[in-house]
């Protein structure tokens, strides 16, 4: 009796297949992105460049230790009662805002704050101090940073409303629609400027 022969499978196609998968998965497959925070850097000053005196009660420290523990001017705070407390020192309003031009701003007409003598005089003056350790989680900081930016937020689209009678985000959509409306350009610019993003962020701690 013949022996018979034991067929073949022709696997001369297999890495043509493999390789269309790949591309597939590739194709198909969402990639996780980072979360970050958006900052604008500041300019490197000229070398003969004199910082200005800044007073204590302009500065909100808001410091996050290394067991992510938030504390505010000193005190431990809970990250969602940190808007509100940036809100109230931004907007405090008790005194004179910057000089410009060799003109004081003045007083902070448009503010709701208490006005106390012992927190900011002006938002144009009020800056947010931020300071993390090295072993601080990332979520942690970001969570800080986004409530502080809400609080940013929520006093711009007040003035907006108030002044223009359109929330602060349509406002900015708009401008970013019509670049050449400089109706719409000083109005961002004024509520910005009424009350400019002044978050800095100090050296992290060992």
């Amino acid at each position: 009796m013949a022996r018979r022969e034991t067929p073949e499978i022709n696997a001369g196609s297999m890495a043509d297949i493999a390789f269309l998968l790949l591309i597939f998965f590739l194709v198909t497959t969402t990639m996780n992105v980072d979360s970050g925070v958006s900052k604008k850097l500041s300019e490197k000053p000229p070398a003969d460049y004199v910082p200005p005196i800044i007073k204590e009660k302009n500065i909100f420290e808001v410091n996050i230790n290394r067991n992510n523990e938030l504390l505010v001017e000193g005190e431990r705070m809970d990250i969602k009662d940190l808007q509100e407390a940036t809100i109230t020192f931004i907007d405090n309003g008790g005194g004179e805002g910057k000089v410009e031009e060799g003109v004081a701003t003045g007083p902070c007409n448009y503010c709701k704050g208490e006005r106390s003598e012992k927190s900011s005089d002006h938002p144009n003056k009020a800056i947010i101090s931020v300071q993390s350790d090295r072993l601080t989680e990332y979520g942690t900081y970001l969570a800080v940073q986004d409530q502080l930016l809400k609080a940013y937020r929520e006093l711009r689209n007040r003035l907006s409303m108030e002044k223009y009678k359109t929330p602060f985000p349509e406002l900015e959509e708009a401008y970013k629609k019509d670049k050449q409306n400089e109706s719409l350009k000083k109005k961002v610019e004024d509520i910005k400027t009424s009350y400019p993003q002044i978050i800095s962020d100090a050296e992290p701690t060992n």
